[in-house]
């Protein structure tokens, strides 16, 4: 059976791989790998079906050991960051499969410091002392409840200044982002929003809450063409992940939204550090120091990006899944101050189609998957390859002048994740499927 536990959270079908049992472990366990016993701590949950469950189990499990745990109740998981610094706790969890499918419970851990619980930061101890049941019981645990949502849209509304009345479609999966707009839309003057898929309903309905499969913008692309939309926006189920749609119904790569946000931070900052992940196209480093912005290539994963762009003091940082990570929020991720910040950025042109056409210089394949008995041969087939610079910060990546692509192995199944990119489609395609070829054999 899977490990729920990741690289980066825990996460895992819902009962078989995670269930209320190993949740209160995962709670005690959390408690004594951080220290906790008598400091307060955040916990909130998303909305799905397993949440309201798991989320005691996990409580009842930091009570035991001691905790004063914060409740915030069904919220986004920028809102338990949000929360932790506003409640001044030591640190906090969030209870959610991000935009895994309805099937899925999870945990996101953050401890004391706001530093994320990962592989290499705390998550094998937890899972150890998890599993072989080692329980610490303390006096003095209990739960406090407290609303803080409210408080989090106040602070994003201060960043709304477009510079004209905006219209806009939000598909929010039936995720949590619904939720969050109940209480921000009315904060939000010169704002026009057609929502889709708004009610909070963990069984996704509608589509996956996973904004990064093409399939679950189709109803965003129709609606933002209907409506004739400034643009749309689609969220994943924890709202930390946020996916534009421009106003002809062209679906943006993630990549191409972070050198937009770069631009807007580097009139704010000149000669600023900006972080990307490494698998994001060769025009976003070349854009950032364009504008004589710093680029910083990063591993994936949101325990790697905060800790790069601490030790950098990165004033943002974007992923290619649609998480962007900004300085001003922590140094952590969210898809509302994302969403916020772009339509500034929108609002300022006639066309979110005419800001990123300049980007589109490159032709990149996406991410995608191959299912493989053996990764470790397939490194060694690319690490053989000639002609071409080899890197290693994060599975391999091989960059020849026109061309480059990136390996990376799956952390929870048997399999090998491919981004490739080249300088003409035609070259794209060729090394698409040489490397096709090298991997499936």
């Amino acid at each position: 059976m899977p490990d729920p536990f990741k690289a980066y959270d825990i996460r895992g079908l819902y009962p078989q791989e995670l269930n209320e049992s190993l949740a209160y472990q995962i709670g005690n366990a959390t408690a004594q790998v951080l220290k906790l016993t008598g400091k307060r701590y955040t916990v909130g949950r998303d909305m799905r079906v397993s949440g309201p469950t798991l989320k005691q189990a996990f409580i009842k499990g930091l009570v035991d050991a001691g905790v004063i745990v914060i409740d915030i109740g069904m919220v986004s998981t920028p809102t338990v960051t949000f929360s932790m610094h506003h409640l001044d706790t030591a640190g906090g969890a969030m209870i959610t499969a991000s935009h895994n499918p309805a099937g899925y419970g999870g945990v996101k851990i953050t401890g004391p410091g706001f530093k994320p619980v990962g592989g290499g930061s705390g998550m094998e101890e937890i899972e150890t002392i998890a599993r072989s049941a080692v329980i610490v019981k303390a006096p003095g645990g209990r739960v406090e409840e407290t609303v803080t949502i409210d408080a989090y849209a106040t602070f994003l509304a201060k960043l709304w200044a477009p510079k004209r009345p905006m219209k806009i479609v939000v598909d929010g999966g039936n995720g949590i982002i619904g939720t969050l707009f109940q209480h921000l839309l009315p904060k939000l003057p010169n704002l026009t929003l057609i929502p889709l898929y708004f009610d909070p309903d963990g069984r996704f309905p509608n589509h996956e809450a996973n904004p990064l499969k093409n399939e679950n913008l189709k109803d965003l692309v129709a609606k933002v063409k209907a409506e004739k939309a400034d643009f749309g926006a689609g969220f994943d189920g924890d709202g930390d992940r946020c996916a534009l749609v421009d106003e002809l119904g062209g679906i943006i790569t993630c990549d191409l939204t972070t050198a937009l946000l770069a631009q807007y931070f580097l009139a704010k900052e000149p000669g600023a550090t900006v972080a990307y992940d490494l698998r994001s196209s060769k025009v976003v480093p070349e854009f950032i120091r364009g504008l004589g912005g710093i680029p910083v290539e990063t591993r994936v994963g949101h325990s790697y990006i905060k800790q790069t762009m601490k030790e950098h003091h990165a004033i943002l940082a974007g992923e290619l899944s649609g998480h962007y990570y900004f300085r001003d929020f922590f140094g952590a991720d969210s898809g509302l101050y994302a969403f916020l910040l772009l339509g500034n950025i929108i609002s300022g042109s006639n066309s979110l189609a005419g800001l990123i056409k300049p980007l589109t210089k490159y032709f990149h394949t996406g991410e995608i998957n191959f299912k493989v008995a053996d990764a470790a041969k397939v490194f060694a087939k690319a690490k053989a390859l000639t002609g071409g610079t080899i890197e290693e910060l994060d599975g391999i990546t091989v960059r020849y002048a026109d061309w480059w692509f990136n390996l990376r192995a799956s952390n929870t199944e048997p399999v090998v994740r491919l981004n490739l990119e080249a300088d003409t489609a035609a070259l794209r395609d060729a090394k698409l499927a040489e490397i096709t070829a090298l991997i499936t054999g």
